[in-house]
């Protein structure tokens, strides 16, 4: 996410590298590398510039302190104002009206239905919502077979009229089949098109007059860049719309969208996707964001995925096995199953302070623990329980039936052997050591 643009704001920071203290000529250099990192990035040419001067602004005439250096004034600075730009605090999702009644707008190929699928997702297991979609896309023969095949996929009823072609009277009736059935949140997956066009604009402004939505969110693709920021101001000028959606954030995307799109529509950035799977969504946090742009990591994000996953009763069945030296491959499997649901690994290591520059040129594959979990699936319940049973014969049986190799096994048993033996410290008295050992793998 944002990687090319990460560089290149590192690179930029670096002019100031030795320096004492910020003056005009080595502030020019930095911010003139910064304005070609956000033009590269898509960034609106006024906006770049306009960002640029209010750093400079803030940067002359600071006293650098004793604990920063002026780079990292600079970064500190860049930071505050990358904040701003992407709309400074954290906008919700208005959940109010008996029902919520959300309105999805944007372009055909944006990932307005897949997203419309994500936030009922979304409102259902974090809100605890009865979530109805409405397919009111009746131009795209398939748009409402994919809604249907993503509200069974995640248990969420999908309201469509198959042959009736006013999506106006579509989603007026699908209120009134939400009211009759106790769904207190309504999400209307409109009709895209490749292109703004007036018959499309009428159409849903047509919609939000007749259920008067209480939120209007444009799902846009963040890999558009400059032309998804024109195409919003597009929108928000018939619709008024309440938020932006971007879509596709764990592609090979520039930023511009994200970086440009409160400045010219004046909206906020409500929800971030990031990723295929029906879980891959987050509330966007301009500050978090900034930091990640600035290779600072996103521990608050980590952290709250983490919490997400987290199951007080497993955990203390855990913590009982590990005192008795009981901790097996089957538990092993079920932490393995609880960090994928965290999300993409990619994104996960794009959260931890510094690993994302470390890791850029690492291809980080959304299958990594499949290996893994083969051999754990081909060992016995036996062997499962008490991995100390597996001797080299046993090895060998498990390399085979996984479809990997005796190497493999013995590297996944040491990693098993070290972990077992962390956890048991970590149970007794050796916090101490341990935050030594922890010290020793950062040097």
């Amino acid at each position: 996410m944002f990687n090319n643009l990460s560089d290149k704001l590192d690179k930029a920071f670096h002019v100031l590298k030795g320096h004492g203290s910020i003056t005009e000529v080595n502030v020019a250099e930095t911010l003139k590398e910064v304005r070609r990192a956000l033009l590269d990035a898509d960034v609106n040419f006024k906006i770049a510039k306009d960002f640029t001067k209010r750093v400079k602004d803030k940067a002359l005439g600071q006293n650098v302190l004793t604990t920063l250096n002026p780079g990292q004034l600079m970064v500190k600075i860049v930071k505050d104002e990358l904040t701003e730009l992407m709309g400074g605090e954290t906008v919700g999702v208005n959940l109010g009206g008996s029902p919520t009644v959300i309105l999805m707008s944007g372009l055909q190929g944006s990932g307005k239905t897949t997203f419309s699928g994500k936030l009922a997702n979304f409102l259902k297991t974090k809100k605890s919502k009865e979530v109805l979609l409405v397919g009111c896309d009746v131009y795209r023969p398939a748009a409402i077979n994919q809604l249907q095949v993503v509200g069974e996929q995640i248990g969420v009823e999908v309201y469509a009229e198959v042959g009736n072609n006013n999506p106006v009277e579509i989603s007026q009736n699908a209120l009134k089949h939400a009211k009759a059935t106790g769904k207190n949140v309504v999400i209307i997956d409109t009709a895209g098109r490749l292109a703004v066009d007036e018959t499309m604009m009428t159409e849903i402004s047509n919609i939000h007059k007749a259920v008067s939505p209480q939120e209007t969110l444009f799902v846009v693709d963040s890999m558009t860049g400059q032309d998804a920021v024109n195409t919003a101001k597009a929108f928000n000028d018939i619709l008024n719309f309440d938020g932006v959606v971007l879509t596709k954030l764990d592609g090979d995307t520039r930023g511009g969208a994200a970086l440009s799109i409160k400045s010219v529509v004046d909206k906020p950035i409500k929800f971030i996707g990031t990723g295929e799977k029906m879980e891959a969504i987050d509330i966007f946090h301009p500050d978090r964001m900034a930091e990640r742009i600035l290779g600072m990591g996103d521990v608050v994000s980590l952290v709250e995925r983490a919490q997400e996953q987290y199951d007080e009763e497993e955990a203390r069945k855990i913590q009982k096995k590990i005192a008795k030296n009981q901790f097996g491959f089957d538990d092993f499997l079920k932490q393995i199953q609880q960090i994928k649901k965290m999300g993409n690994m990619k994104d996960l290591v794009g959260m931890i302070p510094g690993a994302g520059k470390m890791m850029k040129d690492v291809d980080i594959d959304d299958d990594a623990f499949k290996g893994i979990e083969a051999i754990i699936h081909s060992m016995t319940p036996t062997e499962r329980s008490t991995p100390s049973t597996i001797n080299s014969s046993r090895k060998k049986r498990i390399a085979k039936g996984s479809g990997t190799s005796i190497q493999e096994v013995n590297q996944l048993m040491k990693q098993f052997t070290q972990m077992s033996k962390m956890m048991k410290m970590m149970q007794g008295g050796g916090g101490r050591k341990m935050m030594q050992m922890m010290q020793g793998m950062g040097k």
